[in-house]
């Protein structure tokens, strides 16, 4: 598995304007991630392994059917491979919060002529506003992959303390053969994995809840 570093950005949920800053939760109190559900062709039922760090502040999901395909062994449909996260964040009580780091890499086979693209959605569950981000892979190429995003998600006001929202995280895979000869040979890019960590040095701005 190759290793690589994707920032999902900074996506941040800040406290009423009133709020005044303030140091970040003591290490007792803790962020904690869930991953609510995991849906789609990339991740169907039993093929996508989910570990929760320790700590409560990362997590990893692993996948061993992500695979976008065409070829003489593909079907029509699997040109196209997709994944929905929907995770549940949830803060120490009496803190807002800001986010995070996410990590996606895989492994391409594309033919000269052949090209694919990896993208992810993200936004938060109820909010109309949504970021996205895609790469594109060219062939000829036979390797690992790994893609960085910087993608600053933030809501467009201040939430509510205390009030719950979901983040989604939609990615999908894409391969089209374009110039190259599918008849002996298949394309296709596929994913790993998706690393994401909550990390307090990175763009926190911790505010109580008064």
């Amino acid at each position: 598995m190759t290793m690589g570093t994707a920032l999902l950005g900074a996506l941040a949920v800040a406290a009423p304007a009133y709020a005044a800053p303030d140091p970040a939760p003591k290490p007792d109190k803790m962020m904690v991630i869930k991953v609510a559900s995991a849906n789609g062709s990339g991740c169907p039922k039993g093929t996508a392994a989910i570990q929760v760090s320790p700590d409560n502040t990362a997590f990893t999901i692993t996948y061993s059917e992500y695979t976008a395909s065409v070829g003489p062994k593909a079907t029509p449909l699997d040109f196209r491979k997709n994944c929905q996260l929907l995770l549940d964040i949830q803060v120490p009580s009496g803190f807002t919060f800001a986010i995070a780091s996410a990590d996606y890499r895989g492994y391409a086979s594309l033919r000269p002529g052949a090209y694919g693209e990896q993208s992810s959605i993200y936004y938060f569950q109820g909010h109309s506003q949504s970021t996205k981000s895609t790469h594109k892979f060219k062939g000829p190429m036979e390797d690992d992959w790994q893609r960085t995003d910087h993608v600053a998600i933030t809501s467009t006001s201040f939430l509510p303390c205390g009030e719950k929202r979901h983040l989604n995280i939609n990615t999908a895979l894409r391969v089209n053969r374009g110039t190259s000869d599918t008849k002996k040979h298949t394309n296709f890019v596929s994913m790993d994995s998706t690393d994401a960590a909550i990390n307090t040095l990175y763009r926190v701005a911790w505010k109580s809840c008064k």
